[in-house]
């Protein structure tokens, strides 16, 4: 991807992070999946009192594609606007990732500066996926 294409991405995962549903932490995020398509899917996080319950952005991306009907994406870009630092995926969205997703698919996350970001892949930053590890439903 350009840089043009990545400020572009990180730029739409800003303005989704505008629709957080945060009042507990206050914490906004804001993702943008970019499909095969060219098409951008935004969501942002949306919390509930029952914090196991809350959603992060990049899941609620992910699954707002799919119930597009999207399959194929090419990246994905994810904004803090309240961090400081670049904030990435936790677990269980880095699981929800890599269902999804290919090892090489851009990831790019950032904190409330989106010039000060984090460039990786899914595959570097969730290394030992073992839905990876199987080919032709073995592991290997």
């Amino acid at each position: 991807m350009t840089e043009i294409n990545i400020e572009k991405l990180m730029l739409e995962a800003k303005s989704a992070s505008e629709l957080s549903y945060s009042p507990y932490s206050h914490f906004t995020v804001g993702a943008a999946l970019l499909c095969s398509d060219g098409e951008i899917v935004t969501a942002a996080n949306v919390e509930n009192r029952s914090y196991g319950l809350t959603i992060c952005a990049e899941r609620s991306a992910i699954v707002k594609a799919i119930s597009m009907g999207k399959r194929d994406f090419k990246a994905l870009a994810i904004y803090c606007g309240r961090a400081d630092y670049p904030v990435s995926p936790c677990g269980a969205c880095r699981q929800v990732i890599s269902e999804f997703a290919e090892n090489a698919m851009p990831l790019y996350f950032s904190g409330s500066d989106i010039s000060n970001r984090v460039e990786t892949t899914i595959g570097e930053l969730f290394p030992f996926d073992a839905l990876d590890e199987m080919k032709d439903g073995k592991y290997e």
